[in-house]
């Protein structure tokens, strides 16, 4: 599927009036997200992918379309990791509930610049050199399996260096100042707790970045369905955020799913050069891996003694 430079044009104006919408016009006042708004967001987001789906389905054909849908799984399922980031920094620096909706938003559109630079530095990687692929299937099957040996692995923010440089470069104050990043006191310039937020999560995403983006690029190496399908994940992340961050540590055998993920799609690129997966068998594959995790949970949930 080659996208002609409108279909670039029109895709990106069309989210930047979501943005716009959202931010503007849903959430022009710091207030906290409730269930229902976020399970109607979240909804809203996968319904606009699986209508995109579609229509990539009619234009372009079976094939895109089946590549479409199993990026846009991966992106999603991978992006789980990151609800559990956001829920534990937001405990961490004591966020309040009606700040996180910003952070996030702002935390997702730096996410989006950086994923389409890898994004397009990854498919030129590939092009030039082809055997970089066996070097990204290979780093795949070994994130998977350090995911599920290290199950329960945390990230500690006080050891972030990148909360360490805010804090040498910038003064700090030491409370919230409403929903501001930076404020100007005395005539000198301090950074909130919320810019330290921020920037972490943007380290953070680049971090995971480093497992997505090889792990799509195993599908396609399209730029406008690999760009899109990304674009779509990242956007219903906050809405997912604010819908299952309550429910989060229901799903104790979902990290497994996500690791299977990883390593399938890391095999999927180490033997592209002798056989390639049929695209219906990768999504057949990665959403199976994802339901029977889920499933998996659940059904230890219920055992579960309280």
């Amino acid at each position: 599927m080659t996208a002609p430079w409108y279909f670039w044009l029109l895709f990106n104006f069309f989210i930047l009036v979501m943005l716009a919408i959202d931010l503007g016009i849903l959430h022009r006042h710091a207030h906290v997200v409730g269930l229902k708004e976020a399970f109607t967001w979240t909804i809203v987001w996968v319904v606009l992918a699986l209508l995109f789906n579609l229509w990539i389905y009619f234009h372009a054909g079976v094939k895109p379309a089946l590549e479409f849908l199993t990026g846009y799984l991966i992106e999603k399922s991978l992006s789980v990791d990151n609800v559990f980031v956001f829920l534990m920094l937001f405990s961490f620096f004591r966020v309040p509930p009606e700040y996180q909706h910003k952070v996030l938003f702002y935390g997702i559109l730096g996410a989006l610049v950086m994923r389409a630079a890898f994004i397009f530095t990854g498919i030129a990687l590939l092009n030039r050199f082809h055997w970089l692929i066996y070097v990204f299937g290979a780093f795949l099957i070994f994130t998977g399996i350090n995911m599920a040996i290290h199950k329960d692995h945390r990230p500690h923010p006080e050891r972030n260096p990148v909360l360490r440089l805010i804090k040498r470069i910038l003064p700090m104050t030491g409370d919230y100042r409403r929903d501001k990043f930076m404020v100007r006191e005395n005539g000198r310039l301090f950074a909130t707790p919320l810019l330290a937020v921020l920037l972490m999560i943007e380290s953070t995403d680049l971090l995971f970045a480093l497992d997505s983006i090889p792990a799509i690029l195993a599908i396609t190496t399209v730029p406008f369905i690999v760009y899109t399908s990304n674009v779509f994940a990242i956007l219903g992340l906050r809405a997912l955020y604010f819908a299952l961050a309550g429910f989060m540590r229901l799903f104790k055998y979902l990290q497994y799913g996500l690791a299977f993920i990883l390593v399938f799609v890391g095999i999927k690129m180490a033997v592209s050069g002798f056989y390639k997966f049929p695209p219906l068998l990768s999504l057949a594959v990665i959403a199976t891996a994802i339901l029977l995790s889920v499933a998996a949970s659940l059904v230890a949930g219920r055992r579960t003694k309280p």
